[in-house]
C-alpha cells in the first residue's frame, strides 16, 4: 500500500493518519539484522496529554480494569465519559477529513485502526480519578486577566481558553505531526486563529493538533443533587489526535476470527475485527454521535 500511501499523504496535507518517515535496516555487530520504523509521535507537544484515548468504534473487550489505570495508561472506548463540543468550522473541517482518510483505509482493505485522542486539561490540578469519577475542574484558575491580550486583539470567550486571530507572519514550526494551514474558527468570522494560553503561549490551531474544544461528562445520579434534574461536569481541553494502526489488512485469518466471534456475541458489530467498509462506517458513526456530537 506504500505507493497509495504517500499519493493519500501528499494529495491531503491535514490527513490525520500517521506519518512514516522511514524504514530502516541495521546489521549489529554478530550479524544481528534489525528493521525499525520511525514514525511521527502524535502528542509531539509542549503541553502535557493528561488522558488518552484509543478509539475503534466497537464495544467487545474495549475497556480497562479500573486497577490497572494510571495516567499513562491507553483508555478504551468504554472508558470514555466525556463529550466534546467544537467549533462548527472546526468539526466540519474534522470529519471532512476522517471521512477521506477512512475512504482510503477502506480502499486498502485495512481495519483495526484507531482514532488515537489526547487530552490537555486546563485546570489538571483538580483531575483525580482517570475514569472521571471524580473530575472536577475550577474554570477560574484559567482565565486570564480582563479578556483582552497585550496587543489589544480580539479575544473569543471561552473560559480558560482564549482564541486570537492567526499572524499571517508567523511560521508553522514544522513537526511530526504538524498538519496543512491554520483552521478557521466559525465563532471568529471564520478567519484563521491561534490559540493563546496564558502562562504557556500561542499555538497555531491546526487540524488534531492545539484544537479547543469544550467538555461535558453527564453526572450519574448518585453524585448530583438532584434526580430530577440532569447535572453535567463542563470544562475546557486543548485535543490532540490522528489514526494510528493502519498495517492489519482484512486477510483471511481475518475473516476466520470475524466468523468465530460472530458466533459468540449478538452483535457483530460489536466486535472489533469486521469488514472494512462496516469498520469505516461504525467508526464515523460512533466519533459523529458519541464523542464529537453536535451542539444543541
Amino acid at each position: 500500500m506504500l505507493p497509495k500511501y504517500y499519493e493519500h499523504v501528499k494529495r491531503h496535507d491535514n490527513t490525520l493518519i500517521t506519518k512514516f518517515f522511514g524504514l530502516h535496516h541495521i546489521t549489529l555487530r554478530g550479524g544481528r539484522e534489525v528493521r525499525f520504523v520511525v514514525m511521527g509521535n502524535m502528542f509531539c507537544t509542549g503541553l502535557r496529554i493528561h488522558r488518552h484515548y484509543d478509539l475503534k468504534g466497537s464495544s467487545h473487550g474495549r475497556s480497562t480494569n479500573e486497577h490497572d489505570i494510571d495516567e499513562n495508561t491507553t483508555l478504551k472506548d468504554l472508558d470514555l465519559k466525556y463529550e466534546f463540543y467544537l467549533d462548527k468550522s472546526l468539526r466540519d473541517s474534522l470529519f471532512k477529513q476522517i471521512s477521506l482518510d477512512c475512504t482510503f483505509l477502506e480502499s486498502q482493505c485495512i481495519i483495526d485502526y484507531s482514532l488515537l485522542l489526547g487530552l490537555h486539561f486546563r485546570a489538571p490540578e483538580h483531575l483525580k480519578a482517570p475514569l472521571g469519577s471524580a473530575d472536577v475542574l475550577d474554570h477560574e484558575s484559567s482565565l486570564a486577566g480582563d479578556g483582552t491580550s497585550s496587543h489589544g486583539e480580539l479575544l473569543i470567550p471561552s473560559k480558560g481558553l482564549l482564541l486570537v486571530t492567526h499572524e499571517p507572519g508567523v511560521s508553522i514550526p514544522p513537526g511530526p505531526h504538524s498538519r496543512g494551514n491554520p483552521l478557521r474558527v466559525s465563532s471568529a468570522g471564520n478567519k484563521e486563529v491561534d490559540l493563546f494560553l496564558p502562562g504557556t503561549g500561542r499555538l497555531t490551531v491546526q487540524l488534531g493538533v492545539h484544537m479547543p474544544a469544550q467538555a461535558n461528562r453527564k453526572l450519574p445520579h448518585a453524585e448530583a443533587d438532584s434526580t430530577e434534574a440532569e447535572l453535567f461536569e463542563v470544562y475546557d481541553v486543548v485535543l490532540y489526535l490522528g489514526i494510528i494502526d493502519i498495517l492489519q489488512e482484512y486477510n483471511m485469518k481475518k475473516k476466520i476470527e470475524h466468523a468465530c466471534k460472530s458466533l459468540l456475541h449478538s452483535d457483530p458489530l460489536s466486535i472489533s475485527v469486521i469488514e472494512p467498509k462496516q469498520y469505516h462506517e461504525r467508526l464515523i458513526n460512533f466519533l459523529e454521535e458519541k464523542v464529537f456530537p453536535h451542539k444543541t
